[in-house]
């Protein structure tokens, strides 16, 4: 079938095509630099293990080892996306060379560290998103906001601070909001017996990062819950109910973050969604894969996903009331094509979700019309959608599905398997 005659089908149903996909080139969605070196950073020794909850598996060959070798990775991936992306960046990924005055430990980072990330973007016309790193650092204690150590505390509160004048300072070169999303790995391997104290100073130490000067409608500060994770099973300190509350109390400096893989295996982000909105005028999303726990797996086409997807639009997130995200790493297969599939499947998912007869959906249902509701859902599965998609790749100028793969392993050939 044809992208005219798929045209014509979603037409008889009410849905306009053209609409959908000049909305979704507008649809902004950040890259996550860290799928590309495997969470490594370029501020620690890349050859010492992650830790502070982190951990990525496989061997694959290719993976980025500076900065340089980053950049060209991005830009491949650049050339096999559609849409509108934006980057995002762990404050891990500091650039420190004789211009800047070199290395310097994170509770001293400066703007000037990230300047070549700012003429990355600029030309290429992309925001920048950013996030503090309490992890994979000699002074994870192994607790960094929440431990009992002042001195411990101090430094990553600095980190903190510094790392709110890097996302003003981000937003106001680049010309766009810039997300700061705080999560640490704090917490206990086993059962805790004070539950309470480590909240508590979490609490204050977020509280103190936040009172850095900023303008709220440049920088969107939020906190990142976790249900556990690697040697943090018992109990971490930013639980969801801690970092909800949180943003709850504190709605002119702080907005929510949900990880859809950072609940319990039999939550959904997608029914949250709607839920927060109703509270927030803002939420942020990092979207990801988790297999029975937060094991960021390369984001599929599959149900989760595209339900996230119909709440973003369905709640009218793709007019700027979410930020979209995606937080994953798999270090065992070819890095570039992992950031590729993600990154068009949450593309497909929401382009799926604005090929969908909304408005006369929700009629149905407040209607009570339950059974035809069923109907029309189930029917909207088989409709041409793979047209429309290819359309849409086409008119963004990059390869449709079934193409792209070739170029990613011409890039492997020629680039990847030549890096040590």
């Amino acid at each position: 079938m044809s992208y005219e005659n798929a045209r014509e089908s979603y037409a008889a149903i009410g849905v306009d095509t053209e609409a959908a996909m000049e909305k979704l080139k507008k649809a902004q969605i950040a890259l996550h630099c860290w799928q590309g070196d495997d969470v490594r950073g370029f501020d620690t020794d890349p050859e010492k293990p992650l830790t502070g909850g982190i951990q990525t598996t496989g061997n694959y060959p290719g993976r980025a080892g500076n900065p340089q070798e980053l950049m060209a990775d991005i830009d491949e991936v650049l050339k096999l996306i559609p849409g509108k992306a934006k980057l995002n960046l762990h404050a891990s990924y500091a650039i420190f060379d004789e211009e800047n005055g070199g290395w310097v430990d994170r509770d001293r980072l400066e703007p000037k560290h990230f300047k070549k990330w700012v003429d990355f973007c600029k030309q290429r016309n992309l925001g920048c998103d950013f996030n503090p790193t309490f992890f994979s650092h000699p002074k994870c204690d192994p607790l960094t906001l929440s431990s009992p150590d002042e001195e411990t505390r101090k430094f990553w509160i600095e980190h903190g601070k510094a790392c709110i004048r890097i996302s003003s300072y981000l937003a106001k070169e680049l010309g766009e909001t810039c997300v700061m999303n705080i999560w640490t790995g704090d917490g206990f391997k086993d059962i805790p017996a004070d539950r309470k104290g480590p909240r508590d100073r979490y609490r204050d130490s977020i509280e103190q990062i936040l009172s850095e000067p900023f303008d709220f409608n440049q920088v969107k500060p939020c906190v990142e819950s976790k249900v556990f994770g690697i040697g943090v099973e018992s109990y971490t300190v930013g639980s969801a109910e801690f970092a909800l509350s949180f943003a709850a109390t504190h709605k002119d400096k702080c907005i929510p973050l949900m990880d859809n893989g950072h609940y319990h295996p039999t939550e959904v982000v997608s029914d949250k969604i709607p839920a927060l909105l109703s509270f927030f005028p803002n939420i942020a999303l990092h979207i990801t894969r988790p297999v029975r726990w937060d094991s960021d797996h390369v984001v599929l086409f599959d149900d989760e996903t595209k339900e996230i997807a119909k709440e973003i639009v369905r709640c009218g997130g793709l007019e700027g009331s979410v930020f979209m995200a995606l937080d994953y790493f798999d270090a065992s297969i070819n890095r570039i094509s992992a950031w590729v599939t993600g990154y068009r499947n949450t593309q497909k998912a929401l382009l799926y979700a604005l090929l969908s007869p909304n408005e006369e959906l929700k009629n149905l249902q407040d209607s009570g019309n339950f059974t035809e509701l069923m109907v029309r859902m189930e029917e909207l599965k088989t409709m041409p959608f793979g047209e429309v998609w290819n359309e849409y790749c086409q008119r963004c100028g990059v390869p449709g599905d079934g193409r792209w793969f070739e170029e990613a392993k011409r890039y492997e050939d020629e680039v990847l398997s030549k890096r040590s």
